[in-house]
């Protein structure tokens, strides 16, 4: 890739940068370089996906710990560029992102700041909730219990809010009957749902005892969720109807169930593959060798090091990766970074054999210095 600038100075931002000043600085060049904003300007847009590609890493904890270790290889195949940007430049402060933007600018569709419509009677809020799994947990389908809390139809008043069952209503005093409560920050405008009417725009004149009128009560809800093998960081597992309840609804809303992927001591992700450092010795390096190692599974795999390794060399296993989210048929790859090691105390034995090997390589005691590379 000689094309391609390092990430942070594509931000402009130094490598010791928190995560907050790598946002504030993709903030800044997609508002400014969004093509909406830039209409018929290539070289905006081209700033627009470079920004979007480096924020993508950088913004990772895990991405970018990968790219300071490997540089772009570590990172290969795991940005999505311009089509994860999104086309409306509207959408930079509507909340309609996804993740992505809802992180960055602070929206998002469960009951956040970027609501503009009233909310439907007929349908439920979705919700979110978060869980958190191992690397090896995903290294196949994986079954997790998990227990939350969500509103279900009021079984006093079969949903109505009203206690008589007559569904009277009058016009909600906060929102004046809208549903919506305006709000003005910067140089845009947002809203969100009334919080005394939950967005109808009206209340109950009776309201049921059980349920103050909400037509719903809170329930603990017990779950058994299968998580996906392979499964990437941050992902939504989305069960529909099973989020909130509303008065007179027929249909709940969804369960967004966040999905984050703990860290491992030992194994790096990146996609579907998989890198581990391994030690071994100078003279196993030079010859060669086979050696046994545990993968993430736990299964005892043999490995053959060819001779002549140098250190931080790249070893691949084919097919001792993770599984492919939503492809299981396919698995990656695991790397082994050879890490090595020089012997720190020798005999006098040993000293004499290094120094006999040294005279047959022809070394000499003033070397030569060669081009610097970067991994």
């Amino acid at each position: 890739m000689p094309n391609k600038r390092d990430y942070y100075e594509v931000l402009g931002v130094s490598k010791t940068a928190s995560q907050e000043e790598i946002k504030k600085a993709y903030r800044h060049l997609a508002v400014q370089n969004h093509p909406d904003k830039n209409p018929g300007d290539k070289a905006a847009e081209e700033r627009f996906k470079e920004a979007t590609e480096a924020y993508e890493v950088l913004g990772d904890e895990k991405k970018r710990k990968a790219y300071d270790q490997f540089g772009f290889a570590g990172v290969d195949g795991q940005t999505g560029g311009y089509s994860r940007a999104y086309a409306d430049f509207g959408d930079l402060f509507s909340g309609g992102l996804g993740s992505f933007f809802d992180d960055l600018f602070g929206f998002g569709r469960f009951g956040g700041r970027a609501s503009s419509s009233r909310r439907s009677s007929s349908v439920g809020q979705s919700i979110r909730i978060h869980t958190e799994v191992s690397l090896q947990n995903i290294t196949q389908d994986y079954k997790q219990q998990l227990t939350y809390v969500h509103q279900v139809v009021c079984e006093a008043c079969h949903g109505t809010g009203s206690k008589s069952g007559s569904n009277s209503k009058t016009a909600c005093r906060t929102c004046g009957g809208s549903g919506q409560i305006h709000q003005s920050s910067g140089f845009f405008s947002v809203s969100r749902t009334c919080p005394d009417c939950g967005g109808e725009g009206y209340v109950i004149s009776d309201p049921c005892p059980q349920c103050k009128g909400l037509g719903t009560v809170r329930k603990n809800q017990i779950l058994n969720v299968m998580i996906p093998a392979g499964i990437e960081d941050g992902t939504d597992v989305v069960l529909p109807q099973m989020g909130n309840a509303v008065r007179n609804g027929s249909t709940p809303g969804d369960l967004y169930i966040r999905v984050s992927v703990r860290p491992d001591r030992y194994f790096i992700r990146q996609g579907s593959n998989l890198y581990v450092q391994i030690p071994v010795s100078i003279t196993q390096a030079a010859l060669g060798l086979t050696i046994k190692i545990q993968n993430l599974s736990g299964k005892t795999i043999d490995v053959d090091i060819p001779g002549g390794s140098q250190n931080g060399q790249l070893v691949r296993v084919k097919g001792e990766g993770l599984p492919r989210f939503k492809d299981t048929n396919y698995r990656g790859d695991l790397f082994i970074k050879l890490q090595i090691e020089t012997p720190r105390r020798l005999n006098s034995k040993a000293k004499q054999i290094m120094k006999e090997l040294s005279d047959a390589l022809g070394e000499n005691e003033t070397p030569k210095p060669v081009e610097f590379t970067q991994v």
